[in-house]
């Protein structure tokens, strides 16, 4: 298994658990939310680049649940990495 696989693994059962609240809008906020406040920044760059790689969430077997994927997009702004500053 490679990092980006395990990495979409723990996304979607991250959307699996904020998948069951009733509101949706409310789901895909809480899982951003969580991706931002947990999961290291190169984590997330990482995750980000296989996104930008590939835009529907899909390579081959592996693939982002239609809510994380959601939840990543909507909230790209929020999940990407801040730059250190330069001197």
């Amino acid at each position: 298994m490679t990092n980006i696989e395990h990495l979409i693994r723990l996304a979607n059962r991250i959307g699996y658990f904020f998948e069951a609240m009733p509101d949706r809008s409310a789901s895909i906020d809480s899982i951003a939310d969580h991706i931002r406040r947990f999961w290291e920044p190169r984590m997330r760059a990482a995750l980000l680049d296989y996104l930008h790689a590939h835009p529907d969430g899909q390579w081959g077997d592996t693939a982002l649940t239609p809510i994380c994927l959601e939840a990543i997009q909507r909230h790209r702004d929020r999940l990407t990495p801040a730059r250190p500053a330069t001197a």
